[in-house]
């Protein structure tokens, strides 16, 4: 019998199907993804060709004799919200309201290897891109009127990607948006109520039932949450409570990078590289310190559609049990 489940992060309520239910393996995603080649002259993001796109706001620069850089941050040639809009409300038409898009677009080039995605590469590359998303992240945060900024990380076609060399975006605002607010209010009521922050609770109680679980190390927890909205849908949570992730220190930033590689590997091999969107999921822009807070990166694989039940109610449909998609991600061997 299928079952209603809810999240109790946003308290939206999720179907899990049992009856349509679908065996772990049946998501494997069979990609038509043809090999790519590490260089592609045509590639804005590929050394060399770095005059095709904005100017550097980081670089992390290698250490061989050769040169070069490690990872890139730059401008969005074709941002969202730009520095150079104003920054001011305004009403037309009585109860229409509109703010004029300002803000930060950065893309984070992750590698110099047009084809060396996260899953592929190795630790230390990890840790790069993972401390130039602090780097950026910190910087922008000091900036005047910068209210949220959402890092994330879009993996094939179906995920919305447009450019293949391997980075992420950071798109920093004067907003805090609705989904952002939802999430952090519920956190605080929980947080009233009970005297304990409501992500780090949920973390423990993973850990406690343990058949979600995929890996839990000394720092880091990773698991498929009780009310998935979609198949595989998988948090990578911290064990220090931070609700920011620009608390994190170095030291942890190299057993992130390790758990987020294995991560991502698993579902490269289990999933046959599956289109996936990654978000870090932070507290708002000076609210770092939050007690009732813990910042922690969703991975969710593209591998099926929104359809029209839930785009009417908002109620999601997840095809696979959370807790057989678990199992079948700690089997995977990387």
């Amino acid at each position: 019998m299928s079952e209603i489940r809810q999240d109790p992060t946003t308290k939206e309520w999720v179907i899990i199907a049992t009856e349509r239910r679908k065996r772990p393996s049946d998501f494997m995603h069979r990609s038509s993804k043809t090999e790519t080649v590490g260089f592609l002259r045509s590639c804005p993001f590929c050394p060399g060709n770095e005059n095709m796109a904005t100017p550097a706001v980081l670089e992390y620069i290698t250490d061989s004799s050769k040169g070069g850089w490690r990872v890139r941050v730059f401008s969005n040639k074709f941002p969202a919200v730009t520095p150079d809009a104003g920054n001011f409300r305004k009403v037309e038409q009585n109860m229409f309201l509109s703010l004029d898009a300002w803000g930060h677009h950065e893309v984070i080039v992750e590698s110099p290897t047009h084809n060396k995605h996260i899953a592929l590469m190795n630790d230390t590359e990890v840790s790069d891109v993972l401390s130039a998303y602090r780097d950026r992240y910190t910087a922008l945060a000091q900036t005047p009127n910068v209210k949220s900024i959402i890092i994330f990380k879009n993996h094939g076609l179906a995920a919305g990607t447009s450019v293949e060399h391997p980075h992420s975006q950071l798109v920093a605002t004067t907003i805090v948006p609705r989904h952002m607010r939802i999430k952090y209010d519920v956190a605080i009521s929980y947080y009233d109520d009970n005297s304990h922050c409501l992500y780090a609770d949920l973390r423990d109680s993973e850990l406690e039932a343990g058949t979600r679980l995929i890996t839990a190390t000394a720092k880091f927890v990773v698991f498929h949450p009780f009310a998935s909205h979609r198949p595989f849908e998988t948090w990578i949570m911290p064990l220090a409570n931070q609700a920011s992730f620009s608390q994190i220190g170095d030291e942890d930033m190299h057993y992130l990078a390790k758990v987020l590689r294995i991560t991502l590997l698993k579902l490269h091999r289990g999933l046959e590289n599956p289109d996936f969107n990654l978000v870090i999921e932070n507290s708002p822009v000076g609210e770092e310190h939050a007690d009732f807070y813990l910042w922690h990166i969703k991975i969710i694989p593209r591998l099926t559609e929104t359809a029209g039940f839930e785009i009417g109610s908002g109620i999601f449909i997840n095809t696979a049990l959370p807790e057989e998609t678990a199992r079948f991600m700690r089997d995977v061997e990387v």
